[in-house]
Formats: structure tokens, C-alpha cells, sequence
């Protein structure tokens, strides 16, 4: 027979149980807060620990080479470099930087591919307190010369290959007169003035710099320049501090990132994904990290068997091109434990990471220059954060002044109250996510604080007081998880309603011969907002066929309403993309369905006969004169 003692520790235990069970049912979100709040948690501390100790990312790298040399670093191309070998070439650079006797903090440009020659010229560069500006290796004639010039560089390095330097020698008459060095080759192979890197490089010794060299930095000084990927015109160099290099280099504490985790890089070491998450992470922990040249489907999992990766980083539609390879027993061998990214669709998501057999997929919202970001640290499928009443009040330094408002589309503005304040959503609505700017701020881009002013909102709940503004819509679910939407553009009107370009990719990307899709607002002479229109690729490069089109008909009048049906179709072999992955859709707009400016097959909504019909010269102008 039970002990009285025995009987009461029963009692406690099933009043515990009901309790949990009750708090449960009345919160079922609970355990995700708690979840998140746990690790999101970490980061405040860490980056004040790392902000105390006056180190900067540089010299965790120097603590990392005095402690374990020998230890890879990088690994590219089947070639391994050491911590140690690392930095004897970024020594180099930097004694070669200090002849050129720049100003404090003055920048340099490099336009390097993704190779260990970017990663010691930019720590020869900070290692004497110089700025790095990340030129994009892909852009060319104007776009290259307007990131060349807004740059205020006051050396130029091109990274080894004749179509990097090809590129430059295009636009160079467009630029100042400033030093130009070229890696890759010796100066008898360079035209006149343009120096040979690797010559300066030879002739300087890789003794180590003294940190007095860099004895003016300080948190807000700027680090590196990183672009806007160029999805809305020409690019523009956003401000990374030390401040921020700090911050995102412990963000991969959320899944216990550590010295022993192999990292798997293929975006481009100029773009924040690759540098600020993957690149600064590594410099922090002293890891080790893959380094890919460029994405390649049939390679990726090949690479990570090879090199026993542990941590792949993931953007845009990256992980649908994998998908669409065929399937061998191989898919889920591999010692990967975490796929860090964004912009990775929910119609995909579950597929992946069962095919694969990724353990935890986290998801994040954010941008380059932003002040703030979502994580989605639970695995809930295409989540992209979380942002409860609960989170609120327990880890108020992140998330007390972190909002999503209401916001109009035709006015492309929030909406605000009769007290001209902004207005929170609800659970079940869709806004701009917008997150408070630091005593600090000094401005967004370099250059022109008038772009840095578009960013912000001010008197936003209160006179005076002001927000980054992402230009994304977020939504928000009953239990505050957080889905992107669309960018603030993607969403056109049509027929006095407000289309998801969002909504319409997702529904067509249903259709199993849909490679990807790209939706867009066009418009018709004569009418009111813009139509609906959809670019598609086919997989494997198929020509579309009469039931492909009959199919693509009937999904889109089961799933979309009538005005957020595609008026238009039109069928790409190669989609527009940046470095990002993310769609171009300037030139798609610009085109719109002209016939005589497209050259890729095209068709119209045909009601009369249930598909989508070949658009002519004599259809569109059909077109043109009905009732649309």
C-alpha cells in the first residue's frame, strides 16, 4: 500500500501533468516560444561578449591561426589551405596595402571569384583597417561601372580571370585614375596600367602586421561594402560596420555551430548570404569550409559525401534545382545536420528534406542593411520566423520593438490611423515587417543617404520615432508563425483587387512539368492596373504541349480567383536571375507581351476553349479590343 509521502508526490505529478496538459491546450504554440526563445537568446550575450572584448573579426581569425596553424581552413577545389598558410598570404596583402598609403578606413575594391584569394585579400585588408568593397564578378558595362564609381575606391583589385579583367577594361575610361592591380597573371601578360598582383605579392614577406595598424578602427567604422542584388535597378553598396560583422558572426550559435562543423559554400562570397552567415561564422569559430566556385545541382551532394560536410547554406531556388535531379540511393547519405537559408518555397520544403534527409531546416527573414531578422528555429514548414505576445515580453532586446503593419498596395504606404500612427496586423493578416534603427545609425548605403532615407518610416507610433522598412509583405498565422509573401512591387492590381505574385507561383509551381515560374503585373492599353502574367520554365527544356497548356488552365481556375488568373503565359528555356537566385522582372515587365520584343513562345488565357491559346499578331490585337 502507497506511503502517505508516496500519495502526495502522485498527487503533485498528476496535478503537473494536467497542468502542462491545460497550458497546452490553451497556448499550443507554447513550446515553439520557449523553444526559440532558448536559442534566439543566445545571440545578445555572445555578440556582448564579443563587443567587450574590443576584438574584431581579424583578430579572432589571428587567435584561431596562433592556436591550432595547421588546421584547414579552406577547402577549393581538392586543394586544402590552412589557417596558418591563410593568413602568411592576407600578411602579404596587407604589407603590400600599407605602401599604397591610403587614409584610414579608405576603401579598396575587389572583384575576386569565390576562391581563397578573396578571403586573405580581405583579411590583408582589414588587417590594416581598410574597407572592402565587394564588387559582383557577373555585372558588366554599366551596372559594373556605377558600383565601381559609388564605391569611392581608392585601389581596385580584379580577381584572376580574362573576363574579369575583359569586364573592367570595358568600363575603365568611365572611372578615376587609381591604382588597378590584376591577380592571376605577371606583369608582362597585363596592358599598360594595370599591375600585376601576384608580382607585389611576391615581392612582400608574410610577416604578421602589428594590430596597431588598424588602431583607428572602432565598431562603427565600415568593413566591407556588400550590393544589393539588383532585383529593382542598379545595385547599391550597403554599409557593413564592424558592429554588424560582430553580430551576424554568431549567429550559427542557434544550432551549436563549432570548430569540428564543415561548411558548404556555392553563393557568392559577394553577397551577405555567403559572407556575413557563412564566411563570418567561420571566422568566429575557427570551422572549416567548402568553398564552391558556383552552385552546380549534380555536384552538391557529391561535394558534401566528399567532404563530410555538416552545415549547408541555402538561398533562393537552389534546393528546386537539386530536386529536379533524378533520384539514386545516395540522396540521403551524408553527415549534413543543418540547412541554414531563405527563400526556400513551402511547396518544396517537405520534399527536400525528406528526399535528402535534412534533420532541421531554419529558415531566416532579413536583408543586407537591415536592422533586425526572423528565424524559424522549430522546422515549421515554409515558415520563415516567428513573432508571439510571449516572445515579446520574455526576450524584450530583440523583439519588443520588431512589427509587421498593415499597408496599402495602391498607395504603396502603410496604412495609419485617424492619429496618422501605423497599425499592427493581426493573426491572419499580412504587412511590411519593419524593426527599430540604433542611436548609431549613420546611414544605410554608401554615398547617398537619400536611398538610406527610402528605407525608413518614421512617426511610425510615435512622433519622432523611426524604422527600417524591409519592402517585403510578411503574413502572420493564428499561432504567429511568420510566411514571406511577396517584395512590395510583387503585389499588382487587377480588376480592383490586389494579386499575390506570391499566391499565383506557388498554385502553377503544383504542375509537375513546372521547372519554376516567375510572376509579374503587365500592362494592357486601355485598362485599369496591371495583368496578370507568368513566365515559365519547363524541366528538362520540354516544348510545351496542348495537355501541359490545358493543365495550367484548369489549375489556375481551380486554385486562383478570376482576377489573379494569368492573362498571360510565357515559356522561358533560361529565367533572369541575380546571384541570389531571386527573379529579375524589370526586363519581363518592360517586354511585357509585346510580340515583336519576345521571342519566346507566348499564350493567352482562352476561356472558349478551357486552355491557353499561341499568342499572334492577330489574337493580341483581338485582345486589345474586347471587354477585358
Amino acid at each position: 500500500m502507497p506511503t502517505p509521502k508516496e500519495l502526495a508526490l502522485g498527487a503533485l505529478a498528476g496535478t503537473a501533468t494536467t497542468g502542462l496538459l491545460a497550458w497546452r491546450t490553451l497556448f499550443p504554440y507554447l513550446a515553439d516560444d520557449i523553444t526559440t526563445i532558448r536559442r534566439l537568446n543566445r545571440i545578445p550575450k555572445l555578440v556582448g561578449e564579443k563587443v567587450l572584448s574590443g576584438k574584431f573579426l581579424v583578430d579572432v581569425f589571428e587567435k584561431h591561426v596562433a592556436r591550432d596553424p595547421r588546421k584547414t581552413f579552406i577547402i577549393h577545389e581538392d586543394k586544402t589551405y590552412s589557417y596558418e598558410m591563410v593568413n602568411h598570404m592576407a600578411n602579404r596583402v596587407a604589407n603590400l596595402a600599407q605602401t599604397w598609403k591610403l587614409e584610414p578606413s579608405a576603401t579598396v575594391a575587389t572583384m575576386i571569384y569565390n576562391e581563397p584569394a578573396f578571403v586573405w585579400t580581405l583579411l590583408g585588408l582589414l588587417k590594416i583597417g581598410l574597407s572592402d568593397a565587394f564588387i559582383n564578378y557577373h555585372l558588366t558595362a554599366k551596372p559594373l561601372l556605377h558600383s565601381l564609381k559609388v564605391s569611392d575606391a581608392k585601389v581596385i583589385i580584379i580577381g584572376a580571370g580574362d573576363e574579369l579583367l575583359d569586364s573592367f577594361l570595358e568600363i575603365r575610361d568611365g572611372l578615376p585614375a587609381v591604382p588597378v592591380y590584376a591577380q592571376g597573371k605577371g606583369q608582362e601578360g597585363l596592358p599598360p596600367g594595370v599591375l600585376s598582383f601576384d608580382d607585389a605579392m611576391f615581392r612582400t614577406l608574410p610577416v604578421n602586421v602589428c594590430r596597431t595598424a588598424r588602431s583607428h578602427v572602432n565598431l562603427l567604422s565600415p568593413m566591407c561594402f556588400i550590393y544589393t542584388s539588383g532585383t529593382t535597378g542598379l545595385p547599391k553598396p550597403a554599409i557593413i560596420n564592424h558592429a554588424k560583422s560582430i553580430g551576424t558572426s554568431v549567429t550559427y550559435a542557434l544550432f551549436d555551430f563549432s570548430p569540428s562543423d564543415v561548411m558548404y559554400i556555392v553563393t557568392p562570397l559577394y553577397h551577405s548570404a555567403a559572407t556575413l552567415l557563412c564566411l563570418f561564422n567561420v571566422f568566429n569559430t575557427g570551422a572549416t569550409m567548402v568553398l564552391r566556385k558556383k552552385f552546380s545541382a549534380r555536384h552538391f551532394f557529391e561535394d558534401c559525401r566528399k567532404y563530410d560536410v555538416t552545415v549547408i547554406q541555402y538561398i533562393g531556388e537552389l534546393f528546386r534545382y537539386i530536386l529536379a535531379l533524378p533520384e539514386t540511393p545516395l540522396d540521403p547519405v551524408h553527415k549534413i545536420r543543418v540547412a541554414f537559408g531563405n527563400g526556400l518555397r513551402q511547396d518544396i520544403w517537405d520534399e527536400f528534406r525528406k528526399r535528402f534527409n535534412i534533420p532541421w531546416i531554419m529558415e531566416f527573414f532579413g536583408a543586407t542593411e537591415g536592422t533586425g531578422a526572423l528565424l524559424n528555429i522549430t522546422n515549421k514548414v515554409g515558415a520563415c520566423g516567428r513573432l508571439s505576445p510571449f516572445m515579446r515580453w520574455a526576450s524584450k532586446e530583440q523583439f519588443e520593438h520588431t512589427h509587421i503593419i498593415r499597408y496599402d498596395p495602391i498607395e504603396d504606404a502603410p496604412i495609419r490611423d485617424k492619429d496618422g500612427h501605423c497599425i499592427k496586423v493581426k493573426p491572419g493578416e499580412q504587412g511590411l515587417l519593419i524593426t527599430p534603427i540604433p542611436v548609431t545609425y549613420t546611414g544605410f548605403y554608401k554615398g547617398d543617404q537619400k536611398l538610406s532615407e527610402k528605407k525608413i518610416l518614421r512617426n511610425v507610433f510615435a512622433k519622432g520615432d523611426k524604422y527600417f522598412n524591409f519592402g517585403d509583405l510578411l503574413y502572420m498565422d493564428k499561432d504567429y508563425y511568420i510566411y514571406f509573401r511577396d517584395r512590395v512591387g510583387d503585389t499588382f492590381r487587377w480588376k480592383g483587387e490586389n494579386v499575390s505574385t506570391r499566391e499565383v507561383c506557388d498554385v502553377i509551381s503544383t504542375l509537375d512539368f513546372v521547372q519554376d515560374v516567375n510572376v509579374y503585373g503587365v500592362q494592357i492599353p486601355g485598362t485599369e492596373g496591371r495583368a496578370g502574367m507568368a513566365a515559365i520554365a519547363v524541366k528538362d527544356n520540354k516544348e510545351p504541349t496542348p495537355a501541359m497548356l490545358k493543365s495550367l488552365y484548369r489549375v489556375c481556375q481551380k486554385d486562383l480567383p478570376s482576377y489573379a488568373r494569368p492573362m498571360f503565359i510565357r515559356f522561358q528555356k533560361v529565367f533572369i536571375v541575380t546571384q541570389t537566385m531571386k527573379h529579375r522582372k524589370l526586363e519581363l515587365v518592360d517586354e511585357g507581351f509585346d510580340i515583336d520584343r519576345v521571342q519566346d513562345p507566348m499564350y493567352f488565357i482562352d476561356n472558349d476553349n478551357k486552355t491557353y491559346s499561341p499568342l499572334t499578331h492577330q489574337t493580341r490585337n483581338t485582345i486589345l479590343q474586347s471587354r477585358l
